[in-house]
């Protein structure tokens, strides 16, 4: 059950960040869109942190934290995208120019891609779990 919870949880996160990084794109820059953005990156990263690792080989267990790193990497695109307008002097020592929050968004979506797909080669082809 808490399993599914999690899933869903993370579902809906993925939603919100794609509409709210979708915005941006179109050339809305509110403030607003930013915060929900980062709402939606908070929410897939704790559903993924409370998600128990679904299979007990340390190749899936791994794969499970790779899955974790992907949504570390969109809360990091969430802070870059939130940085500018929360202090401008970091934003003048790090040569951030506004787009930089895309790579980090990105680099997430290819880890949760890669981490998902081979998860689920690995436990379609590891032995049914038994009840003892």
């Amino acid at each position: 059950m808490r399993t599914k919870l999690m899933d869903v949880a993370s579902a809906i996160g993925l939603v919100i960040m794609l509409a709210a990084a979708a915005l941006p794109l179109a050339g809305v820059v509110a403030d607003w869109v930013r915060w929900v953005y980062a709402a939606g990156a908070v929410v897939v990263l704790v559903a993924r942190l409370l998600t128990p690792s679904p299979g007990t080989s340390l190749r899936v267990r791994r794969l499970h934290r790779i899955g974790i790193m992907g949504a570390v990497l969109y809360c990091l695109s969430a802070a870059v995208m939130l940085l500018p307008r929360l202090s401008p002097q970091w934003t003048v020592s790090l040569s951030l120019t506004g787009n930089e929050w895309i790579a980090f968004l990105l680099a997430g979506a290819v880890l949760q891609l890669y981490a998902s797909v081979v998860t689920d080669r690995e436990l379609r082809q590891q032995p049914p779990r038994t009840s003892a």
